[in-house]
This record gives C-alpha cells, sequence and structure tokens, in this order.
C-alpha cells in the first residue's frame, strides 16, 4: 500500500491509525507525515496514540 497524499510506501500501523482517526472503512491510507499534517502532530505524538490504542485492546494494531 501506498499513501494516497505523497505516494510513500505504509507500515501496517499508519493503515490502523488512518482507519482509527479518519474512517475504519477506509479505502485510501497516509502516511505517518500526512497523518501528522492533517491533524496538526507529531511523529512521536501518532506512535503514542498507536501505543494507546493497542495497549486499550484495538484490533487494528494487533
Amino acid at each position: 500500500m501506498t499513501c494516497a497524499k505523497c505516494g510513500k510506501a505504509i507500515c501496517h500501523d499508519e493503515a490502523g491509525l488512518t482507519c482509527k482517526l479518519i474512517n475504519r472503512g477506509a479505502t485510501e491510507f497516509f502516511c505517518f507525515d500526512c497523518l501528522g499534517e492533517m491533524f496538526h502532530a507529531s511523529r512521536e505524538q501518532l506512535e503514542d496514540m498507536i501505543r494507546a490504542f493497542r495497549d486499550a485492546g484495538c484490533t487494528l494494531f494487533l
């Protein structure tokens, strides 16, 4: 998969975060950099969100 905005290859966590923050049924996915721009968040903040969602048992981040 690639980022819908910049074309960079994305990982499973980036796809999961796109679903969590934008729409669980998303068909376009975004990389950390583009998600950060959209939500005014640093990469570290996004990774912290993923850890929190994973710790809470969110199935998007298994």
